[in-house]
């Protein structure tokens, strides 16, 4: 199957029909929006296989990691439908002596979304709900590494007979992004990807005068205490390390262990060993491969740099073969120990299957580690002591927190927090945030008056 490459024309089509289908939408009651989207919940629903089997066969991540994808979108879907009650403004009574002030919340108007590769169903559903039934029509651009999975769930969307223009799709590389940040119609862009391209897209967007909320990059450190329960972190951190072959913004990806590490080492590196890489359609698969040659030989690349800033490989997932697919894009599981704090490898986001183990001697100085990084999107620890959990929720500069949990992954009622280079912008996807970056406030202060003569 193949899809169009768009161009600055196919925005500026999208644009005019956003605008177009704006007018009536934005009119719409929202009680009559929600039901839009209760049915959207229904046909997702019912197509969650099939969809989560285009996500696996373009993307690589095995049929359960695709499904589960899916299921987190479905959440968004039903916080949305909420939206009679998100959406309400506030009102104060006889602020002066007959004089009543409120403040109600409006559409934004058409938005757009520029959505990444590693979720391909997921992460378009951070915003796309909730600019709907804000009363907002949308522009959903995907990940031209993977465009079909959008193009199915649009083409499902079909059957729910929203109005005509409310909801558009664009395929395309940078010329279509770039049209899409400078038109003038577009108010409002959402984008999740690298931080380097989050920067552009927030400038870009900016200057043309438009709300942004760009997701960047990440590093994301696990600390675990000499008090932490082996087997269930063992799980957990293995689960986050290599979920979707490590290319997630919420991936785990140096493990910073506390005082004594030999037994997590020991048991780190056993089930990294076990973790059967292959094709995700088959149910014995816990681990696909990464989404290109590209890919893969960047990560290769970063793995032989850590290497040689004299990090040891307890696990190499080079030269990796799957029978039946020989030319595959697959990296086993690997671990790098040792890698000195300083390095590039220790700063720089891998997005692959890689862990990156290093020893520090307290909870003070893997704080002041974590802290000392650009990124700022998760921060997990693991450990019995409610006191040192305590701390590091407390201190630990990272938007999401997780306590013995391995990916701080918010639920749709929460905001998917991201803080310093990880995030540019101020409100991000999902929950209440969502409801503020898709409306508009406007404060009405009146007064009655019995004789419209009186003289003030």
């Amino acid at each position: 199957m193949q899809v169009p490459v768009g161009n600055a024309q196919d925005v500026a089509d999208a644009a005019e029909a956003s605008q177009e289908g704006f007018q009536e939408w934005r009119s719409t009651p929202v009680s009559k929006r929600v039901q839009y989207l209760f049915k959207l919940k229904t046909l997702l629903e019912d197509n969650i296989d099939d969809i989560a089997k285009t996500i696996t066969l373009e993307s690589g991540k095995t049929f359960l990691e695709a499904k589960a994808e899916m299921v987190r979108a479905i959440e968004n879907v039903e916080n949305a439908c909420g939206m009679p009650a998100l959406m309400q403004g506030q009102f104060s009574e006889d602020i002066a002596k007959g004089i009543d002030e409120y403040m109600i919340r409006q559409p934004l108007g058409p938005c757009a979304c520029i959505a990444p590769f590693n979720f391909p169903g997921m992460i378009t559903f951070w915003f796309l709900p909730y600019a709907l039934a804000c009363g907002n029509s949308y522009i959903i651009k995907p990940s031209e590494k993977v465009p079909l999975t959008m193009t199915k769930i649009v083409t499902l969307m079909e059957k729910l007979d929203l109005p005509k223009g409310v909801l558009n799709l664009v395929q395309g590389g940078r010329e279509v992004v770039d049209a899409l940040l400078e038109h003038p119609i577009i108010k409002g862009i959402s984008f999740v990807g690298s931080s380097q391209v989050a920067k552009h897209v927030y400038s870009k967007g900016a200057a043309h005068g438009k709300r942004v909320q760009a997701q960047g990059g990440a590093k994301n450190p696990v600390i675990v205490l000499p008090d932490a329960d082996i087997d269930m972190t063992t799980q957990i951190v293995i689960d986050s390390v290599y979920g979707c072959a490590g290319q997630r913004c919420l991936a785990a990806s140096t493990i910073i262990t506390v005082g004594e590490h030999k037994d997590i080492t020991e048991s780190l590196v056993e089930s990294a060993k076990n973790r059967k890489t292959g094709f995700g359609l088959e149910s014995d698969v816990q681990m696909g491969p990464v989404i290109s040659a590209e890919s893969k030989n960047r990560v290769n690349h970063l793995i032989e740099k850590g290497l040689s800033e004299g990090g040891r490989l307890l696990v190499d997932g080079r030269n990796a073969k799957v029978p039946g697919f020989e030319q595959g894009n697959f990296i086993e599981p690997t671990i790098i120990e040792d890698i000195p704090l300083d390095g590039e490898l220790a700063g720089t986001e891998i997005f692959g299957p890689v862990l990156s183990l290093v020893h520090i001697n307290t909870i003070e100085e893997a704080i002041r580690f974590i802290n000392s990084g650009k990124y700022g999107n998760m921060a997990c620890i693991f450990t019995s002591s409610g006191l040192n959990a305590r701390k590091f929720r407390h201190e630990a500069e990272a938007g999401n927190i997780g306590i013995n949990i391995g990916v701080a992954a918010p639920v749709a009622q929460f905001p998917f927090s991201g803080w310093k280079d990880s995030f540019y912008g101020d409100l991000h996807g999902q929950g209440n945030h969502a409801v503020e970056f898709f409306t508009q406030t406007k404060v009405v202060i009146e007064r009655w008056l019995k004789e419209w003569n009186r003289k003030f």
